[in-house]
């Protein structure tokens, strides 16, 4: 990313973090979904760094930073995950921080905002369910846009051969399916996007396979005991909802009382997609948690 400084910082347990930084003034951290990598946020970074230090790591098992083994599930649950993002900011000089998160990363926030209340002073989510709520609702036919998850979810071993004998297909048919006119990325840009992350199969189904154990746990557990996002929140998401029948500001109130929801017209890519609106968006959210302190 153009006028960011590249650094590879230890997260939990001495992963290496890749990191851009950016800007100057209080700090926001961008995290990246799937199949991406932190280049998605190139765009709305250089937006934003004008009034913050903006900081764009890649997920642990993702573009540039460490793949470690997933075999222990810990490895890359959602708690884990976080842990590298209050770690990485710790060692920039910041103890507080926004964090918006897209799809992959945004469940990244949702964990980092319920185990480190103190550090998270707004969250930013985009075109994603809490883990909890996204396996309930998905029900019948209309659930197989989130195939994949069913089939990453699998124990280790077969998900990874059979990824991993098509990789190239594979990724690229998420940003053909998901880019609403075709037209986001460039021939150069799809191109890093598949083969950074054909190059990290093994890494990345060990994420999604933690979403469908540990990570699922984690949210029975905060749901049993009332647990929430104490910060203020703000969603921004595809209509989801119409197509699999749910409410989506509904299922997010449940855990984050200070919640605002916005449909957006742009794709799942919309960092990329509708740069302003995403920018616009975090930079409201950023507005608000000030107000309220």
């Amino acid at each position: 990313m153009e006028g960011f400084e590249y650094r590879l910082i230890p997260g939990a347990d001495h992963v290496g973090i890749n990191v851009a930084v950016g800007g100057d003034g209080p700090a926001v951290v961008l995290l990246h979904g799937f199949p991406q990598t932190h280049y998605m946020w190139r765009h709305v970074a250089r937006k934003l760094a004008d009034t913050h230090t903006v900081i764009v790591p890649d997920l642990r098992g993702y573009g540039s930073s460490d793949k470690p083994s997933g075999i222990d599930p810990a490895t890359y649950s959602k708690r884990t995950m976080a842990n590298d993002i209050v770690k990485i900011t710790g060692s920039l000089g910041f103890t507080r921080f926004g964090l918006v998160g897209h799809d992959r990363g945004a469940l990244v926030t949702v964990r980092a905002g319920l185990d480190h209340p103190e550090a998270v002073e707004y969250l930013g989510i985009l075109d994603v369910l809490p883990t909890l709520d996204t396996w309930a609702v998905l029900q019948g036919v209309d659930a197989k846009v989130a195939w994949h998850l069913y089939l990453m979810a699998q124990p280790v071993g077969l998900p990874e051969k059979m990824i991993s004998a098509v990789a190239p297909e594979f990724f690229a048919s998420f940003l053909e399916a998901w880019d609403t006119d075709g037209s986001t990325f460039t021939a150069q840009e799809r191109d890093y996007y598949v083969e950074s992350s054909a190059a990290a199969v093994d890494s990345i189904v060990a994420d999604y396979r933690a979403t469908a154990s540990v990570d699922l746990e984690m949210d029975r557990a905060d749901r049993a005991r009332g647990a929430q996002l104490t910060m203020p929140v703000a969603v921004i998401s595809q209509d989801w909802g119409s197509q699999l029948g749910f409410d989506a500001a509904a299922l997010w109130k449940a855990w984050a009382p200070d919640m605002t929801y916005e449909a957006t017209t742009a794709g799942h890519f919309m960092a990329e997609e509708n740069p302003d609106e995403i920018a616009a968006f975090i930079s409201g959210l950023a507005a608000r948690a000030d107000r309220q302190h």
